[in-house]
């Protein structure tokens, strides 16, 4: 891809900012006109699960891509945010989308939209469905953006399957500051007659689910109940639902939290096609899977060379309590190998006491750094005072590379920098 070539997706895409004085409005409306004078290219799609949840969705989708294409599968995948750039969002048939292909729809979608105001996701959206329509492939995971019941991606009229993993607290000034709420708005997603995978939830999340499902007449498989996946007592995981049980290497991606994720994708795949995934295809998509800025090690790059020999840099995009009890169940498996030092930096939106209370548990020192790039951020003051009340100590460093260079000390360590995926795409673009 050339330097003129990038600049001409970006200039696109600078535009669409441009459409909708809001970066978020709800509503399927502007979405539906788009399509329609497209010719309405989301019903010419492959088989679709539709993904909602708080925390997961990602790493969940990462595994049933991973499944699907150890069993020879082409693969559409559309998710969000991007972390270094814009093609990263969408998949075709196992190919991140090329340059020339992304201007192709985006410019589309532009001429078709004629100027009326539409949010950059809800265009993109669209984009995204047009470039799935034209190209050949046996199933399309989809991500909702933001909520379930008025994501842009909830124009799919009759998916394969839904998939809720599990709801925490997050983006409360649009879905609503409990927990219940959330969940009224991630069960949208939801279709009369076409089964639902629930992921492990609070009760409150789960009646609401459950409700949402009993009225539409849409039949459901609840962890814990229909499914379970779990550590296996001599390492991996087993997982267990109708079909049967099967003992499984561990996820290639680390953290408790992702046998979890595992069987979420299992089950889902197996509520798609009954009987088609193996043993073997499972675990081979198991250790397959991907999804970079999810408990990833940095093992080399410009920034993993500032850290001296004997520490090791971490990275995770997780920004909310949800996020942070996982993390931190993760990060209590370090015990043995030195301290645990966190960089953090937050949007200014994102509960970063509830984000840290768990992590001050397992860590041993915050360096609280300012959020790169143009997203307002927590002030770091901020962020090292709820660190701090949460019984972390803390302090602020004036940028990330500032924050390396002082955060080892001893002869060994882990440096993990979390609280955004923001950070986190600043981070792999800077690392290299």
């Amino acid at each position: 891809m050339t330097e003129s070539q990038t600049r001409r997706s970006d200039a696109v895409l600078e535009r669409l900012t441009s459409l909708h004085p809001k970066l978020i409005d709800l509503s399927l409306g502007r979405t539906e006109r788009l399509l329609d004078a497209l010719g309405n290219p989301h019903r010419d799609l492959p088989p679709v699960i539709h993904v909602a949840g708080t925390n997961g969705k990602g790493s969940t989708i990462a595994f049933m891509r991973a499944i699907a294409e150890a069993a020879g599968l082409r693969v559409h995948v559309y998710t969000s945010p991007h972390l270094v750039r814009f093609h990263e969002r969408i998949v075709l048939a196992g190919t991140v989308i090329d340059e020339d292909a992304l201007l192709a729809v985006l410019e589309e979608c532009e001429a078709a939209n004629g100027g009326t105001p539409i949010t950059f996701f809800e265009i993109t959206t669209a984009a995204a469905f047009l470039a799935f329509s034209r190209t050949p492939a046996d199933l399309l995971l989809l991500e909702t953006g933001l909520g379930g019941r008025f994501d842009s991606t909830n124009v799919i009229e009759a998916p394969a399957v839904t998939a809720i993993t599990p709801v925490s607290i997050d983006h409360v000034q649009f879905l609503g500051e409990t927990i219940a709420d959330i969940a009224f708005e991630k069960a949208g997603i939801l279709k009369p007659g076409v089964l639902g995978v629930i992921g492990p939830q609070e009760t409150a999340a789960l009646e609401v689910i459950e409700r949402r499902a009993e009225e539409i007449d849409a039949p459901l498989a609840i962890a814990g109940l229909d499914w379970t996946a779990e550590p296996h007592p001599d390492g991996g995981m087993v997982f267990r639902d109708e079909e049967g049980e099967v003992v499984l290497p561990a996820p290639a991606l680390p953290g408790p939290h992702q046998v979890i994720n595992a069987g979420t994708a299992i089950a889902a795949m197996h509520a798609w096609r009954p009987g088609a995934f193996d043993a073997q295809t499972l675990a081979a998509g198991l250790q397959a899977a991907t999804w970079p800025g999810r408990m990833q090690r940095l093992a080399r790059g410009a920034l993993a060379d500032r850290l001296p020999a004997g520490w090791e840099l971490w990275l995770d995009g997780g920004h909310n309590p949800g996020a942070g009890r996982a993390l931190a169940d993760a990060v209590a498996g370090w015990t043995d190998d030195g301290p645990v030092v966190l960089v953090c930096a937050m949007q200014e939106n994102k509960d970063a006491a509830g984000f840290l209370a768990p992590l001050a548990g397992v860590a041993d020192r915050l360096l609280a750094i300012p959020l790169p790039g143009d997203t307002t951020g927590h002030p770091p003051d901020g962020i090292a005072a709820a660190a701090r009340a949460a019984g972390l100590a803390a302090e602020t460093a004036p940028s990330l590379a500032a924050a390396l260079d002082t955060a080892a000390t001893g002869d060994r360590g882990r440096v993990l920098i979390c609280g955004s995926l923001y950070l986190a795409g600043a981070v792999l673009a800077e690392n290299g």
